[in-house]
């Protein structure tokens, strides 16, 4: 229960933010903003009314919205009418919303690396672990005799060995030089996964580094890396680059998705819903703040992304719209408008159905 309604206060502490771009943004170019509300309607409470808009608490408790004067091709024009005024005002206002977002992530994202998360030890090449530090695997080449034995990403080495009892240095330079003296030789690795430790016997190769097929290897990727929290200039700084390379993650993944929706081969399994994510964030609560503000910050840029999507009735769609009627210098019909959102709101609310569908069957499962 604690956790369920630690998903509703993130999703909607990200949604008010998306909202609160738009406020900001429609109040900067003159826009009227007749309500801000948190949560959806029907209206609980309402706090007060300043500068001509209405600050209110609503029973659903999953959001939040602004409601323009003039928007969503309603017939009010005039002045500080949304729907009266300049294109590149309307588009703006729509973008601020995903700007809100975008600021969001980093923000979280500073906090979480300021309060400890996992990340790469910033050290000097042949950097010993220090106390704190983990030798992880970052990623395993596919086929490869590490792959063959069963490690994955994530596992942290604790020591590789060779059949004569010498042992690597503690290093991501350390074991590949040490494995790539030993071509054909069983060597040892004794690694932890999930508090399990294990050891994996294998036999360096050639050819298994495409660029260095003449080198033995084993075919994985490591990295010293650390949950100590880092000073907030630093925070800040891997923020942005956490920041960036999620977009990059979320965005590969929902193209992958609609390709194979195309091609008919989608697996919507892979797609988390609500129920899903109720156990995403008790996962990370679990391993402390952090974690729950990283998890919350790529949340965020899930929502930056989706948004993004030029479907009706998200930003994406109305921005579409914008520049259609920039181009054809005239509003497009009410009616058009309104059918178009109504088929997307449909569309989402099928696909949320999906994968909550899915959700419920993976926990049954």
């Amino acid at each position: 229960m604690l956790t369920a309604l630690l998903v509703i206060a993130i999703l909607v502490l990200l949604i008010v933010v998306h909202e609160f771009g738009h406020f900001i943004a429609a109040k900067i170019f003159g826009v009227r903003v007749d309500e801000f509300g948190i949560g959806y309607p029907p209206r609980a409470f309402l706090f007060g009314k300043w500068g001509g808009t209405e600050y209110t608490l609503n029973w659903i408790p999953f959001g939040g919205f602004v409601r323009l004067f003039g928007d969503e091709g309603e017939a009010r024009l005039g002045r500080g009418s949304f729907g009266d005024a300049p294109r590149y005002k309307q588009a703006l206002i729509l973008v601020a919303g995903v700007l809100g977002n975008v600021i969001a992530a980093w923000i979280l994202f500073t906090g979480a690396y300021a309060s400890g998360i996992l990340h790469v030890v910033d050290g000097q090449p042949g950097q010993l672990a220090q106390a704190g530090e983990l030798l992880m695997v970052t990623d395993v080449v596919a086929g490869s005799p590490a792959d063959a034995a069963g490690i994955v990403a994530g596992d942290v080495v604790l020591q590789v060995e060779d059949n004569a009892g010498a042992t690597a240095p503690l290093t991501p330079e350390g074991i590949s030089q040490f494995v790539s003296t030993r071509g054909g030789k069983d060597v040892a690795i004794t690694y932890v996964r999930t508090e399990a430790t294990s050891t994996a016997t294998l036999r360096p190769a050639h050819a298994v580094i495409a660029q260095e097929a003449g080198r033995p290897a084993i075919g994985i990727g490591l990295a010293l890396v650390t949950s100590a929290s880092v000073p907030l200039p630093q925070a800040m700084r891997d923020a942005f680059v956490s920041t960036y390379n999620t977009f990059g993650l979320v965005g590969k993944g929902l193209f992958a998705l609609i390709r194979d929706s195309l091609r008919g081969t989608a697996d919507l399994q892979s797609v988390t819903g609500p129920i899903g994510l109720v156990t995403a964030v008790g996962a990370a609560s679990q391993n402390g703040i952090g974690y729950l503000l990283s998890l919350a910050a790529f949340i965020s840029v899930n929502l930056v992304v989706i948004n993004l999507i030029p479907i009706p009735a998200l930003d994406g769609g109305r921005l579409v719209v914008v520049a259609i009627e920039s181009v054809m210098r005239r509003s497009a019909p009410r009616l058009a408008v309104q059918l178009l959102n109504t088929v997307g709101i449909a569309l989402i609310i099928l696909l949320m159905v999906t994968v909550t569908y899915n959700d419920i069957a993976r926990l049954i499962a």
